[in-house]
This record gives C-alpha cells, sequence and structure tokens, in this order.
C-alpha cells in the first residue's frame, strides 16, 4: 500500500510540474549549523534558518526565497536593510509559523518558537528539511511543539514550497484564541505590495480582490506584482485536509500574507474561533507555496491548486478537525 501511495504521489507530481509547463529540477541541501541551503540545478532557491540572530528571537523562517526569475520574492527587512523598503512589523519575517495567542502568549510578535533538532535533511528531485520544534513560555517552559516538513520542488518556470505542520498539546492542553495575528505568513517584496500601486493585485479562489480578500475564506490567494521588472507573483494554497480548510486570510494591501484558521471573530464572524486541544492530541496544516511568473491567470493558480487538492495528507492519530 505504501508503495502505491508514493507511485500516485509521484504521478501527481510530475502532473503538477507538466501543467506549470516545465521539466523537473535537481535540488541539493547544504546545512551548516542552525541554516539549509537549498538550491535548484545549482542556483540559489531559499535558505531555512532555524534560528535567526534577531530580536525578539520568534522562531524558524524561511529567507531569502528566489522566484523563478532569479529575484528574492519576500522582503528584506529585518534580516537585512535594503533600500526602498518600508521597514515596519519587525516581526513579519519572510516566511514563517506562529500565531497571537496561545495558552494567551504571544508568539506572533513575542514568544520564542525554540528549533530543537533536524530530522531530515535532503535533496535529490525535490529538497526536503523537516524539524521539531518547542513554543516555550516567558518563564521557559514548553506550551506545544511542532513537527514542520518542508519540501521544496518544481521547475524553472514554477518553484514550490510545500509547508507542513502539525502541532501537539504534549505539555497540556493548548487553547488558540480567535485573534487576527496568524498564523502561516509571508511578507512579499516591496514592490508587489497593492499599496506600492506599481501593478500589485491580491485575488482569491472566489475572484475576490485587494482589500475585498481580507478576512476571507478561500481555498487560496495569490498575490502578484513586478519585482525588478518583472511582473510574478506568489500563490498560498490550503489543502482540503488542513485543520479547518478553507482558511480565513489576513491578508493586507501592505504586504502581509497570512493564512489564519483561528481568528474567525476578528474577520467579522459571529462565531469564535478560539480552539482547545486536549493533551496528548494533534492538529495538521498544509500549505503549498507557489512562485510563479505572471499573474494568477498566466500562473495558472486555479488548475495547479485541483492538482494540490487532490495530493493524499496523513493526519496522525486523533488529531481534531
Amino acid at each position: 500500500m505504501k508503495r502505491v501511495l508514493a507511485v500516485w504521489g509521484w504521478t501527481m507530481a510530475v502532473l503538477v510540474l507538466g501543467m506549470a509547463g516545465g521539466e523537473a529540477a535537481e535540488f541539493t541541501v547544504h546545512r551548516e549549523g542552525d541554516k539549509v541551503t537549498v538550491k535548484m540545478d545549482g542556483e540559489l532557491f531559499a535558505e531555512y534558518l532555524a534560528a535567526p540572530k534577531l530580536q525578539p528571537p520568534l522562531g524558524p523562517i524561511v529567507w531569502p526565497i528566489i522566484g523563478p526569475t532569479g529575484k528574492p520574492m519576500t522582503r528584506a527587512y529585518p534580516m537585512a536593510n535594503q533600500e526602498g523598503e518600508r521597514r515596519d512589523h519587525p516581526h513579519h519575517r519572510s516566511m514563517w509559523f506562529n500565531h497571537g495567542k496561545v495558552n494567551g502568549y504571544d508568539f506572533w510578535a513575542k514568544q520564542p518558537i525554540r528549533h530543537r533538532e533536524f530530522v531530515r535533511v535532503e535533496g535529490g528531485k525535490q529538497a526536503v528539511v523537516e524539524t521539531l520544534n518547542d513554543w516555550l513560555a516567558p518563564d521557559g517552559t514548553k506550551v506545544c511543539e511542532d513537527r514542520r516538513r518542508l519540501t521544496f520542488h518544481g521547475d524553472p518556470q514554477c518553484r514550490m514550497i510545500d509547508f507542513d505542520i502539525t502541532l501537539t498539546a504534549s505539555q497540556g492542553p493548548v487553547t488558540f484564541g480567535d485573534t487576527k495575528e496568524g498564523s502561516f505568513g509571508l511578507r512579499v517584496a516591496e514592490t508587489m505590495k497593492v499599496d506600492a500601486k506599481l501593478g500589485g493585485h491580491i485575488v482569491n479562489s472566489h475572484g475576490q480582490q485587494d482589500q475585498n480578500a481580507w478576512a476571507k475564506r478561500a481555498e487560496w490567494v495569490d498575490y502578484y506584482g513586478p519585482v525588478d521588472g518583472q511582473m510574478v507573483g506568489i500563490a498560498v494554497m490550503n489543502h482540503p485536509a488542513s485543520f479547518r480548510a478553507p482558511t480565513y486570510w489576513h491578508v493586507r494591501t501592505y504586504g502581509l500574507f497570512a493564512a489564519n484558521p483561528f481568528g474567525w471573530k476578528d474577520f467579522g464572524a459571529s462565531e469564535d474561533g478560539s480552539y482547545t486541544l486536549p493533551k496528548g492530541k494533534s492538529i495538521s496544516f498544509y500549505y503549498r507555496v507557489v512562485l510563479h511568473k505572471g499573474d494568477h491567470q498566466q500562473g495558472r493558480i486555479a488548475e495547479l491548486y485541483q492538482a494540490y487538492a487532490q495530493e493524499k495528507k496523513e493526519l496522525p492519530p486523533g488529531s481534531g478537525q
């Protein structure tokens, strides 16, 4: 059965690459301390920083992230100061996962998620970085833990990062509170943001655009705009097996791009989106980040989502849905 699923998964991967319009690439990884560098056909794709030297030390990030035109597609600040970038929200760090209310603690902007260990780092037809991490309260005690797996794949026309994460209430019950400040986030390149008025736009799977895409549930959202004179886009897809899919989106015209399954009331819903995970139980989230050329139509995002949605995702035993 495992062999059948593996073949099926590889077939779907080939289908996605075929839809993107290119051929599979070769991926290499190089680990040095708490940093893993991922290259595609010898060119830099991304770096996983398990413990970036930033204050406050909020946790692992992915930066830089290089798109199919060879240019960075997320903001450099606060990891680096780049001319022309707005230096606001220093907790928006390229690509990350955390949440603003976890047992009352603010992991979005204050509390650290500490890297514990690398479980898997390997290259080949795709690159995989898998880690274990601990979410720490102000006194240093562990609130919960996560296991995250990042898979880098794609081709010269369309690069992809699958971000799969399982949160476990290892120490006791964990409540994820209703707040807009969460959870899987990116901060797009400064020239891409809608507010730059350079041609950037937001569009979701229901056709809602720009500010109208904020606080809406959708299967995917695409944020596209120019980088170094070329139109490119970042699409984030929420797999149907993900907890509370389709998620709400905390996506802003100033460049924040986040999927948030807990911020219901903050997004205008009548129900509270808080969720308490019992001790020993887990929940899992699955996202695919697609770095593409052109807008959402040229990037064929709707078609790519349909292929992604058919891929099998395994949930841990007892996970709450």
